[in-house]
């Protein structure tokens, strides 16, 4: 009998271990490999400051309140409030100390594309890698040669201030399982070239659906109500839907949208309000055929209610 129950007890250890095995390869992080970013084109540092803009590297990395030139110095420091706890956004200027002025493409190219810090540990999707995660590798390469360029800061942004177990990084192998997907967001019903664009801008880039998207009590986009709206993620008031099925940007016409981006102004002659007064600063350094794609993407995604 004791012989029996040690082979039961030696067995059903094997079966953890081997579940923890499983689980720990499932979930590990993933980077790419170096030689994936051997033989890129130079970057081309035009195209990445309008990756630049399009990411809106600003709204949470520069100062707050930045104005002029200084909304150009990646200073970090701004704290992001959320149900799990308080996110610090990190210095991304090129100060070799403070934020990632020794950083390597292959170990930008990580954090952007998959979520994976210098030290090989998971990041917080606090930062919206899992949007940018649309972006190609030539994309990552002219933003990072753009970025470079920039004034660089010594400001050190304060660690995360989260409670257990939100604070166990690699938990986050889990959370990359059940919801990182680097594929589209919605199927679209045509290739026309300018709302393929478009989606890119949106789904990537721009990284709208991480407002506009409501989530689930793990912090998982629900993408069935992809750009539905939702509560504010901070805390206070609602993101708005924007599908063409809301009743207030729902019928803006695609030039409406087009003004907006570019001016801050509503049809009705609001003017853009919150944290989107950011979001609009940093698109209105786009080009018009990207606000265009922009405007016709939104008309094309299924509306919500």
């Amino acid at each position: 009998m004791a012989l029996r129950w040690k082979r039961v007890l030696g067995a059903g250890a094997a079966l953890v271990a081997v579940g923890v095995a499983v689980a720990w390869f499932l979930t590990k992080p993933d980077p790419f490999p170096a030689e994936a970013w051997a033989n890129l084109d130079e970057p081309d540092i035009a195209r990445g400051e309008m990756l630049f803009w399009a990411g809106g590297c600003t709204g949470c990395h520069a100062a707050k309140g930045a104005t002029g030139d200084d909304v150009k110095v990646m200073s970090g420091g701004l704290a992001l409030t959320s149900p799990f706890g308080t996110f610090h956004v990190p210095n991304i200027s090129p100060d070799p100390q403070a934020g990632i002025g020794d950083w390597t493409l292959v170990e930008f190219g990580n954090a952007m594309l998959r979520g994976v810090g210098r030290e090989g540990e998971h990041l917080y999707p606090s930062f919206p890698y899992t949007s940018y995660a649309r972006m190609s590798l030539q994309d990552v390469n002219d933003l990072f040669g753009f970025m470079k360029t920039l004034p660089a800061s010594s400001n050190v942004a304060p660690p995360h201030d989260l409670s257990f177990p939100f604070n166990m990084r690699l938990a986050l192998g889990g959370w990359k399982f059940l919801f990182f997907d680097d594929g589209p967001r919605i199927e679209l019903a045509s290739a026309d070239e300018k709302l393929q664009r478009g989606q890119f801008l949106v789904e990537g880039l721009g990284h709208c659906g991480e407002c506009h998207t409501p989530r689930n009590a793990l912090g998982g986009l629900q993408t069935a109500q992809w750009l539905g709206g939702g509560p504010n993620p901070e805390g206070e008031g609602r993101i708005p839907n924007i599908t063409p099925g809301s009743q207030s940007v729902g019928s803006w016409s695609e030039a409406d949208l087009v003004s907006y981006f570019q001016t801050g102004f509503t049809p009705d002659y609001d003017s853009v309000g919150g944290s989107m007064v950011e979001v609009q600063k940093n698109l209105s350094h786009l080009p018009q055929e990207d606000l265009e794609a922009i405007a016709v993407y939104l008309k094309a995604v299924p509306a919500r209610q």
